[in-house]
């Protein structure tokens, strides 16, 4: 055999260059004399030239010589004739990537088994004169007044309805409301309950779902001005599960435009704790409409914060799982290998209890496993080995440190045992460019069709800023850094070895960590500063949700943050 002729330069150089001049505009594209042969005696256009390709190199940090760029060049321009010929391929919204993600690392064992679950002892069911008493209940008890016939799936509906329709325009935490559905499937879940047939701890309970969640039918429009009128022909897996367990969906709720921040179509997204500040986001109706008691739960995604920085922001609890535990069939694609689907509720009782109805694989996301998942509520903690992030602590906000020193002695005394520990040193600014690389690839159309223009959304940090500068990202670079990123979940997955769990500030390092690995975090109330709500975060190990959501019980047990409700503006 023949041997390969010898490039004048590495492999990786010519790969670097051909992905930059690829994402070039047409517009700055030059058509300069032919040069080179594109096959039998076929003169091959060159639209790329030697000054563009000069300048292509620079962001790069290379410098060829005359002679190598006059090689190049004939390359590049035939590789972009393939380029164009891909980007008229429709390519469906829902299609991954040909690539998958997976959390777990050589010599760490897929957890086995079935499911265990104990749930904390049922409270004593509360009396009521008027349904609007029962807003603010945990959802497992809004499911208990079901069962024991207390109340009807359809008299709550319509309560969370009313209130709905009463604070939302405020708050701009509803995109569509689903008041002819919800109507329905409380009809349903009355019929089957009366019928014997309890579907599960939440059956007949009213929920919201973040509007990047297809509904068959019914306006699903990732809270962007160019899916307005979007309505999708079948229902995200997420929806078919909690119908399935008898849940109530009244709402779809309001999200930042393409999963950034809180800010859509019709405005930003209010936290019920000051009309004049934004919930966050993404998930940031999610947030809202449950901290309001507007829903008894809901549903949220996230990729980089988008469960835990809103529920900070609202004061409520959510559950961001371990990467792969809930399928995102149906669901708004921002980055394939980073996003998550969880639950976002007033305890964490009702994070596990919603949580257990996600789990699990569908034959579609093929991400997903079949892990079991376990909860004991009554686990004893004081064989937990727990640490908890100090120098974060230390680090944050003067105002907020009372906060949290009375959050971590709160947390002693409930049992836990808690050890000074520090991350794992690593750039992760340096690999989390992987995020925009992803947004940009799913969202290419909208950006070359100049969709982006239409969103609110228009400083350096939207979306379309970010979504036009990542086309500089190359190809080569997005795999060193998920190559980079297989390093760090070693490393990460190591130290997780020698803990069962960890405590941080929200705004934790760990935030980053966390959702670049795909370890699970829970995230619960924990005090006030300047009547805006302070969280507190733990991190479990891969598919051991079961254990942060136990410290996090642990600690709500142990003060009433949960227990306070902002007060509302209609």
């Amino acid at each position: 055999m023949a041997s390969a002729p010898k490039l004048p330069l590495p492999r990786r150089t010519w790969l670097k260059l051909m992905a930059t001049l690829a994402a070039m505009p047409a517009s700055a594209q030059q058509t300069p004399p032919a040069a080179g042969r594109r096959g039998r005696g076929e003169p091959i256009p060159q639209r790329v030239n030697k000054d563009m390709a000069t300048a292509a190199l620079a962001t790069l940090g290379l410098q060829f010589t005359d002679p190598q760029l006059d090689m190049l060049l004939p390359v590049v321009n035939r590789q972009l004739a393939s380029y164009e010929e891909l980007r008229k391929i429709d390519i469906p919204a829902e299609t991954p990537p040909a690539l998958l993600f997976f959390p777990v690392q050589p010599g760490s064992p897929m957890p086995l088994g079935r499911s265990t679950w104990r749930a904390p002892k049922a409270p004593a069911l509360p009396r009521f004169k008027d349904p609007e008493e029962l807003a603010f209940l945990p959802a497992v008890q809004l499911g208990g007044l079901i069962r024991a016939k207390k109340i009807t799936s359809t008299a709550l509906t319509k309560m969370y309805l009313q209130r709905l329709k009463t604070y939302s325009p405020k708050l701009l935490c509803v995109i569509t409301l689903t008041e002819d559905l919800a109507l329905e499937q409380a009809k349903q879940a009355d019929t089957d309950l009366r019928r014997g047939r309890h579907h599960s701890p939440l059956h007949g309970v009213p929920y919201g779902a973040k509007d990047l969640f297809d509904t068959k039918g019914i306006l699903t429009t990732w809270g962007a001005e160019p899916y307005q009128n979007r309505i999708p022909d079948s229902d995200a897996t997420v929806i078919e599960k909690l119908r399935t367990a008898g849940a109530v969906l009244v709402a779809k709720l309001s999200m930042g435009a393409l999963a950034q921040g809180g800010l859509w179509f019709k405005g930003m997204t209010k936290t019920p704790w000051n009309y004049d500040q934004t919930s966050s986001g993404s998930s940031a109706g999610s947030g809202s409409a449950t901290a309001a008691g507007l829903v008894g739960f809901s549903i949220g995604t996230e990729t980089l914060g988008s469960i835990v920085s809103p529920s900070t922001r609202c004061g409520v609890a959510g559950v961001r799982p371990t990467f792969g535990r809930v399928s995102r069939a149906g669901a708004m694609a921002l980055c394939w290998s980073m996003d998550k689907i969880g639950p976002i509720c007033r305890s964490v009782a009702d994070c596990a209890e919603v949580l257990r109805i996600l789990n699990g694989p569908d034959g579609k996301d093929l991400a997903v496993t079949n892990a079991p998942l376990h909860w004991d509520a009554r686990k004893p903690l004081k064989n937990l080995k727990i640490g908890y992030l100090a120098a974060d602590f230390e680090r944050t906000n003067e105002k907020n440190k009372p906060v949290y020193t009375t959050a971590l002695d709160a947390l002693r005394k409930a049992g836990a045992k808690l050890e000074p520990i520090q991350l794992p040193a690593f750039p992760l600014n340096a690999i989390s460019f992987v995020l925009d690389a992803e947004a940009a690839a799913a969202f290419d159309d909208l950006t070359r069709s100049a969709g982006i223009d239409q969103l609110s959304g228009q400083t350096p940090g939207d979306w379309p800023n970010q979504f036009r500068s990542s086309r500089l990202i190359p190809a080569v670079e997005y795999i060193q850094a998920q190559r980079a990123r297989t390093l760090y979940m070693q490393k990460f997955g190591e130290f997780m070895s020698q803990w069962d769990a960890f405590v941080s500030p929200t705004n934790s390092q760990s935030l980053t960590a966390t959702n670049l690995t795909g370890h699970p975090q829970v995230v619960v109330p924990c005090g006030f500063v300047d009547g805006l709500p302070l969280g507190l975060l733990f991190t479990g190990r891969l598919y051991d949700e079961g254990t942060p959501m136990r410290l996090a019980y642990a600690y709500e047990q142990a003060t009433d943050w949960h227990t306070k409700h902002p007060t509302l503006q209609s």
